[in-house]
Parts: structure tokens; C-alpha cells; sequence
């Protein structure tokens, strides 16, 4: 029975789920996204986000606490320089899980796991699509063109 057990197990022993899941973590912050299974991203998810939310604040205890769990130097360092600065101002929710389907061979459920922040298409403060113009460049230029010959015309005269 899983009494009070509040998190997924995913099938395997404390310290191959820890070292799965900060491998997890580590591609994931390098990679601003990965595909994995869903109950791999949702275990993830609650992982991730504490540490991202230390990560806010750039003290050396929160970079040894940081890395206590990820156990990667590169993974910190990008981590404190650069995602932190991105979710400054972010409440919580740095993970989006989007699901992709069933995999081929196993028919498990997958799933992409992404940094909220680094998605052009979803992030509203991220890269704008030029907006089209409907009317044709003729009809934008003629008053221009207008203007211009009669200035030429006051100026001859």
C-alpha cells in the first residue's frame, strides 16, 4: 500500500530515481526542452521548480544547496547566469508539459517538458510576428509621390 507516499516512484529505487531525475534536470536546463514519458515530466516538474526558485537568489549557499541536487557545475552556471535572470520575475511555474502522444514500441504516453520562458511561440514577451498590410504599396506611395511633384512644381515656378 502507498500510504502518505506523495510523489511517483516511477519504479525504481531513491537513489536511481535521484540520479535519474537530476540527469533530467541537468538536460533540461541545458536543453530548454526534452521529451520524456509523462510521469517521468510530472515527477520532474517537482523537482525542477524548487530549484529554479533557489536558483533566483545568486548566494553561495543557494549554489552548493543547487548543486547538491544537480551535481553538475555547467548545469549551476547556466542555471544562476541565465535562467534565473529570465524568471526574475516569475512566481512560480518555470515547467510547461505539453503531451505529445504514445511512443512506437511501447505505447507509452510522452510528453515535452519545457522552460516556460524559452518558447517563442506560447511566451507573449518573446519575439513578435511582423504584422502584413493589406493595402497595396501603390496606393501607400501615391500621396508621397503626389507631394513630391508638386513641390517640384513650386520649386520651378
Amino acid at each position: 500500500m502507498r500510504h502518505g507516499k506523495k510523489f511517483n516512484h516511477l519504479g525504481r529505487q531513491t537513489a536511481h530515481r535521484n540520479a535519474m531525475l537530476a540527469n533530467m534536470a541537468c538536460s533540461l536546463i541545458e536543453h530548454k526542452r526534452i521529451n520524456t514519458t509523462v510521469a517521468k515530466a510530472k515527477a520532474l516538474r517537482m523537482y525542477v521548480e524548487p530549484i529554479i526558485t533557489k536558483s533566483k537568489e545568486d548566494t553561495t549557499h543557494n549554489r552548493r544547496v543547487v548543486f547538491s541536487y544537480l551535481k553538475n557545475k555547467y548545469a549551476v552556471t547556466e542555471l544562476f547566469q541565465q535562467i534565473a535572470v529570465k524568471v526574475a520575475d516569475r512566481p512560480g511555474g518555470y515547467v510547461r508539459i505539453i503531451k505529445l502522444g504514445n511512443r512506437q514500441g511501447d505505447n507509452a504516453s510522452m510528453a515535452m517538458v519545457e522552460l516556460v520562458d524559452y518558447n517563442e511561440i506560447y511566451n507573449p514577451n518573446g519575439a513578435k510576428k511582423k504584422k502584413t498590410t493589406r493595402r497595396s504599396k501603390k496606393k501607400a506611395d501615391a500621396p508621397q509621390v503626389k507631394a513630391e511633384a508638386e513641390s517640384t512644381e513650386t520649386t520651378e515656378e
